[in-house]
């Protein structure tokens, strides 16, 4: 039986956002990152890994937050979405940003593989038009650019397996 459209898409989408074709997947980005490094800003790099990664986790939350919540609170841009320290503060840790990253992508994907979910609607509360292909878009682009940065920051570290 052929495929739908749709469903090529959804399929399609849910590839993009575990990435592994043309790109690094988040889980090998961040996997053996030695934990006395994340907090390393190598010259020239404005952000540790930590910061990334922090990054990454934020905007992700934010964009399913946005697809998902009638009450979303739009964050300040670009102070909210930025961690100001290179290493975790006392109540984070690398592997639980890590998690959340990965269960956020998940939920990205439940909500792609959800027949109920109208990728093409204007989402309710949206002020511009946005749809839920739109960001399930922007958060699979936006996670596979930083996690090239996070690829390039372990390459000048001496830490990436390339």
């Amino acid at each position: 039986m052929a495929k739908t459209d749709d469903a090529l898409l959804r399929e399609q989408l849910i590839a993009f956002l575990n990435g592994g074709q043309a790109h690094v997947r988040f889980s090998d980005a961040v996997a053996d990152f030695p934990a006395n490094r994340i907090d390393e800003r190598p010259a020239g790099l404005p952000y540790s890994a930590w910061q990334l990664v922090q990054h990454i986790k934020i905007t992700l939350r934010d964009l399913l937050e946005f697809a998902t919540n009638s009450e979303y609170v739009e964050l300040e841009w670009p102070g909210s979405y930025w961690p100001k320290e290179p290493a975790p503060g006392k109540d984070q840790s690398w592997e639980e940003t890590v998690k959340a990253i990965q269960a956020d992508l998940k939920s990205f994907e439940e909500l792609v593989h959800s027949p109920d979910s109208n990728l093409y609607a204007t989402i309710p509360w949206a002020k511009n038009g946005e749809t839920l292909l739109r960001e399930v878009l922007l958060a699979a682009d936006h996670t596979s650019y930083h996690v090239g940065e996070l690829i390039l920051l372990r390459r000048v570290l001496g830490i990436w397996k390339s």
